[in-house]
């Protein structure tokens, strides 16, 4: 039960805890072959390891920046660089002047390097604050005429058409005056009276002309 609790060890872990000893020993002994001797020795590894992280952390953040890719591309040779160098390719007890000066240069270098890593603004644009938000969601809500979208106005039953009589209401007087008229035109012509005649001498519009004669059988 207690092999069970105990962490697995990840494999890519171990290995690259393996790589970054070999390497850092690598660096040392090439720094301590080009005259740099004691704890300056073993700070050169640790220059190289720090501005390679921290170039790598600047490339997380901003994939496009240049000059993340330019000190992060050194780093790399540098470490590379010492690899190779102790592989048996370069005699450490007889180093070349062009090596030693590199070394001699690297601190200037590294000390360029993290400095504008750290101080470089990046272009990724700023997260806009959720007080910015709230803001625009009140705006909006206050808005509404612009920002929201309206409901529809909601459409009025039509009116009920009112319904208009086919023939109109003849009032008794006017019929009965309508009717003398008629009778004196037939006594004397021997005819009935047309219906637009009898309009034309009441002053009647045509349909309620037509319908004093029908109310006294002149049609």
């Amino acid at each position: 039960m207690a092999r069970r609790s105990l962490p697995a060890l990840d494999a890519v872990l171990i290995q690259a805890v393996i790589a970054g000893a070999l390497s850092f020993a690598h660096l040392h002994d090439v720094a301590g072959a080009a005259g740099q001797s004691g704890w300056k020795a073993w700070a050169y590894p640790i220059s190289v390891d720090l501005l390679l992280v921290a170039a790598w952390r600047r490339l997380r953040t901003a994939r496009r920046d240049r000059a993340a890719w330019t000190w992060f591309v050194i780093a790399l040779v540098a470490s590379l660089g010492a690899n190779v160098a102790t592989a048996g390719l370069l005699d450490l007890e007889h180093v070349p002047n062009w090596l030693r000066i590199l070394v001699a240069g690297w601190p200037a270098l590294a000390f360029l390097g993290g400095t504008l890593l750290v101080h470089t603004p990046t272009d990724e644009p700023a997260p806009v604050p959720a007080t910015a938000d709230k803001v625009t969601a009140e705006f909006a809500i206050d808005r509404p005429d612009t920002e929201l979208p309206q409901p529809a106005p909601a459409e009025l039953p039509a009116a009920p058409p009112v319904p208009v009589p086919s023939t109109p209401t003849v009032p008794p007087a006017l019929l009965e005056h309508a009717r003398k008229i008629a009778d004196t035109h037939r006594a004397s012509t021997g005819s009935p009276m047309a219906s637009a005649d009898l309009g034309s001498r009441l002053g009647l519009p045509a349909p309620m002309a037509d319908a004093i004669a029908s109310e006294l059988q002149l049609v």
